[in-house]
């Protein structure tokens, strides 16, 4: 479905990512965890075409869309929710799930039926069903997250990158999150998900990657890195060994 080969990557002359390699099979959620600066956002970007990788390969349902435009990648069936929560302040909760499926509207994907979809994310997302005809801006962290998440699943992607979904959240959202992430996974919803909170990524997740200084250092079957030594000691010390 994804599968990304070789990715290399740099802002200026400095490189971030040597050179990795990881695969997003159909119906799959696959978790890229990782200490800060080790390259996690830099491959969500990559992939997505926010920066232009260096070198290597991005695969999506058999299309080569490495270096593509954003919105093209987009087009293609990519969404991308970014770290930091980008919504559209001004604009109401439904005008921005409904930009999220500005692509469809627009008949550059499949149209299907975008109505149900917007019920169906305003299902998903309860807070947002009570918000929204509010301004996006007026939402808290969390709701905007939710919202963020929410917007990307309108595109009806074939894949859904998440990045950080749980950055900056209180601890009863972090819970309301990967509950959604985990309702979306067993929807069939294709997701790599990027994550500091690598137990919880783990016990969501099908497979894994750990990605150390640009490179990949590990992956294996979500369940056999919980309990792998190295993840443990690294990732999952103290107070998130759940």
């Amino acid at each position: 479905m994804l599968s990304i080969q070789n990715l290399q990557a740099a802002y200026g002359k400095v490189e971030v990512l040597h050179g990795i390699s990881l695969e997003v099979p159909k119906g799959k959620l696959v978790t890229l965890i990782g200490s800060n600066g080790a390259g996690k956002t830099t491959t969500m970007r990559a992939i997505s075409g926010m920066i232009k990788p260096k070198g290597g390969t991005v695969t999506l349902h058999g299309v080569d869309v490495t270096g593509m435009d954003s919105h093209r990648i987009a087009r293609a069936g990519l969404a991308h929710s970014p770290e930091g929560r980008r919504v559209f302040a001004t604009m109401s909760v439904t005008d921005n799930l409904l930009l999220g499926a500005f692509p469809r509207l627009t008949r550059a994907r499949p149209k299907g039926d975008v109505q149900c979809d917007l019920e169906r994310a305003m299902d998903l997302f309860p807070r947002l069903k009570e918000r929204r005809h509010q301004l996006a801006g007026t939402l808290s962290g969390g709701e905007q997250q939710m919202l963020a998440m929410a917007r990307a699943i309108m595109l009806n992607p074939e894949v859904v990158l998440l990045d950080e979904p749980s950055m900056g959240l209180a601890p009863i959202l972090v819970d309301e999150v990967f509950r959604i992430i985990a309702r979306l996974k067993d929807e069939g919803v294709t997701m790599l998900l990027v994550e500091q909170f690598a137990a919880a990524a783990l016990n969501v997740a099908d497979y894994g990657y750990v990605l150390e200084n640009g490179s990949i250092s590990l992956h294996g079957p979500a369940a056999s890195l919980k309990h792998d030594a190295k993840v443990v000691v690294a990732y999952l010390g103290g107070a998130h060994a759940h």
